[in-house]
This record gives structure tokens, sequence and C-alpha cells, in this order.
């Protein structure tokens, strides 16, 4: 470790192996995928630094602090239907009523009066309910004409109850009341709660920096000629996508040629400018690369091989540069493991360091397996899947074909990951299976 490390790592004094040592059965030539992310999991601390800024930019940001209701919402018992406000307590579950109509309220216009025994106020939705009242009944209920201007009204005998289709005061929020948490990733729905409240500036977690680029002297940019024995580099295309679906700020440093100075190089500027770096290649057993040892000449990293299928190689820890540090994710070289790593094990990480709360793994759902699916005990593996409903209306899935790691056009054909735990053996036709959908992920 160089002396960078020594100096900017670990501020808590939390280094992986000390993560690893209370870990049963720790073997990083044979890690569970279930040790590899509770490793990651608790290596990983939340970036602290908070900016204000308008709701209108705020969507898929993390909230930085607690949101508590300056007002209660709504402010006034209101209508929650267009019809007519009058006083329960005048209901015969027996017997119709008739009631006077003496007014109208209008949202944003109030019925200026009280309504006695005998009256009521015709009402539009979200119209303050008038003084006496304490219950609408719809329109559509009433017999008789229907129309504004009519004097008077009858309602059925067991048509609607007392209190019914009236909104309190604070129903949904009472002022001083927590609206939206610390931690909590804004969405469209807590923008208009937010509306509601008449807020219009929120504070939240500064974007996550993510650098990240591919190592290999096989790779070449889009442009460029492509060499014999070359191939197109893929992976910062995906990676560039995913980082930017999580709502990162990325840093695209390119294709890294293996050279030891040019990697260094890399690193330190990743380092030094990023809150966490993820490279794709150069951490497999026996690569003729110098990537491995400039991940572990700047810093704390821990190379596995992971009992998952794609992706068993994998680097994760700590690296600095000049006085600054970043997390890092040493992903493998086939496109598909890139992206299964990404997903299981980088994913949930990068949430806990924009500061999200409750980062949980994304939801399984359990259907049928449409065919047989050969597997083998002693690994998780993630099978590209097709999720659909057959004749009868029942979900099942089945794979996209070669399922090899190298294959991206499994990935882009399919619409869900076939989650096939550690223990599990071959998988018959109709036996039930765990799925992730893409939705929500990518």
């Amino acid at each position: 470790m160089s002396k960078d490390s020594d100096t900017a790592l670990n501020p808590a004094n939390k280094t992986l192996a000390s993560v690893i040592s209370c870990l049963s059965d720790y073997d990083p030539d044979a890690l569970p995928v279930a040790d590899a992310q509770a490793i990651i999991r608790q290596l990983i601390e939340p970036i602290n630094a908070v900016e204000k800024i308008a709701l209108r930019s705020a969507l898929d940001r993390v909230l930085a602090a607690d949101i508590v209701s300056p007002i209660n919402v709504p402010s006034h018992d209101n209508s929650a239907m267009d019809g007519y406000a009058f006083h329960g307590k005048e209901l015969n579950k027996d017997s119709d009523l008739s009631l006077k109509v003496i007014g109208t309220a209008f949202a944003g216009r109030a019925f200026d009066g009280t309504v006695g025994s005998g009256a009521c106020v015709r009402i539009m939705t979200g119209a303050i309910m008038p003084g006496g009242c304490d219950t609408v009944i719809p329109q559509e209920y009433v017999l008789g004409a229907n129309a504004a201007g009519d004097s008077a009204i009858t309602i059925p005998a067991g048509a609607v109850k007392t209190g019914d289709n009236r909104r309190l005061k604070g129903e949904d929020l009472k002022v001083g009341t927590p609206a939206l948490q610390k931690g909590k990733i804004l969405r469209p729905a807590d923008l208009g709660l937010l509306a509601s409240l008449g807020i219009g500036e929120v504070p939240v977690q500064r974007r996550l920096r993510v650098a990240f680029f591919s190592t290999g002297d096989e790779l070449r940019s889009i442009g460029e000629t492509l060499d014999e024995g070359c191939v197109y580099d893929s992976n910062r295309y995906t990676l560039y996508g995913m980082l930017t679906r999580l709502g990162c700020d990325v840093v695209d440093m390119g294709v890294i040629k293996d050279d030891p100075a040019v990697l260094e190089a890399a690193f330190r500027t990743a380092c030094e400018n990023a809150d966490a770096i993820i490279t794709s290649g150069g951490v497999s057993v026996g690569e003729a690369d110098y990537t491995k040892q400039m991940m572990a000449q700047l810093g704390d990293v821990g190379f596995w091989k992971i009992g998952m299928r794609p992706g068993r190689p994998m680097a994760f820890g700590k690296i600095a540069s000049n006085g600054k540090q970043a997390y890092l994710f040493g992903l493998p070289g086939n496109p598909v493991a890139v992206m299964v790593t990404f997903y299981f094990l980088a994913r949930q990480a990068l949430l806990h360091m924009m500061g999200a709360s409750a980062v949980a793994a994304p939801p399984l759902m359990r259907v049928v397996s449409k065919a047989a699916i050969r597997k083998r005990p002693g690994r998780t593996e993630y099978q590209r899947g097709i999720l659909s409903r057959n004749s009868a209306g029942i979900q099942e899935v089945s794979i996209t074909g070669s399922q090899g790691s190298g294959v991206l056009r499994s990935m882009s054909e399919a619409n869900c990951m076939v989650v096939l735990e550690h223990d599990r053996a071959d998988v018959k036709a109709g036996d039930l299976v765990d799925v992730i959908l893409f939705e929500g992920l990518i």
C-alpha cells in the first residue's frame, strides 16, 4: 500500500481487512454473492455534501433533510365530490330527506353563511365545507332535478352516511408532521407533495461523481479503425447508461492501454476527481496487464472470484492519491458480466454512497419457468429472461438463448433477469423461479 493510502484511506478506521475478518469461512477464491454484497455494504460510507435546488430540478435526487409540513393539507374541511353539503344528523335510514338549496360553494370561493336544519348548499369538489355541514351527497345520487338553479333536492334513504365525501383539515398532512424523510429518492409524486406544501426549494445530496474507463490493448472506441483481433468497447456505453439512470455525474475516461505509467495516471486522475471509480477488464487471473498491480499499489483493494455466473472475477476496495480517496469497483471485461456485476454488486453500494435510505435489493417475482434450465449448485446464476403471460394468463419466463457472458444481444432482448440461487440445481419446466424486472432497474 502506498503512503497516499496510509494517510487518506479509512477515516473511520474501517478497512477491507477489518470487514472481512467478521466473515466466517472467507475465501477470496470462492466468495458467495451474499458475502461479497455484505463486505461492500459494510465498507461503503455515504458522501456528506448538500446543496439546495429548485423543486423542478429535484427529480431523482436524494433528499438531504427531513421535510416537515409547514401547513395543514388540506387547509380546511372540503368536499371530495360535486354535490350537496348538509348536516348528516338530519339523515334517517328509513325515509328520504328533502332539503332546500340556499346557495353554492365553489373551490376557492366559499359559501358565506351557516347552513341550518332543512337546508343544504350545492358544492363543488375542493370547496370549503360550509358552516353547519359535515356530509356531501354526490349530485348523481339525489332525486328530482339536479341543475344548479334548483331550489330543493331529495336524498334517498340509505344513499349516504354522516361524514361521507368530506376531506378533513390536515387529513393528508398536519402542520408540523414529517412529509418526506431524509434519504428518499424524489419521484414525481414527491415533487407534487412538496409543491402542495408551498415548498419551492429542497436540500438534496450532491450528485455522486463516478469515473469509469475500460482497460485493454484490444479495445477500440467508436470511430477508430477496427484492427484484426480488436473489438469495439461497448462496456463504457452500458456503464454510462446505467450510471446516468442511477443519477450519477459521470466522468468517461475512455480506453486505457495496458501500460503501467498510463494506468497509474488514470487511476490517480479518477481518484482525485470522483467519489467512485468503475473499471472493466483486467481483474481476471492470468491477465497480461498491470491493472491489478496498480489497484493494489494505490490502495486497500481485494481481488475476488465470486460464486456467480456471469461475472466471477471482481475487485473492490478503496484507492487514494494526493490526499483524495475513492471507492473502486473493478468489474470483469465481458459485456454481460459487466452489467450483472454492476446491478448486483455495485448498484446498491452507489445508492448508499448517494445517501439513499433503505437501499434494498431489487424486488423478486416468483414465476413459472417455461422450459428446463441447467444450473450447477455452488454459485448464483443470473440468466437473461423474457417474462410473458401464457394463454391461461399465468406469468412465465423463458431464457434468451445463449447465456454466454459476451453475448450482449441477450441483455438487449431480455426484459428480466432470472436469479437462480446459490444452492439450486437444475430447473425443470414448470418449476418456480425468481426474476427481477429490468423496468426501473435499467
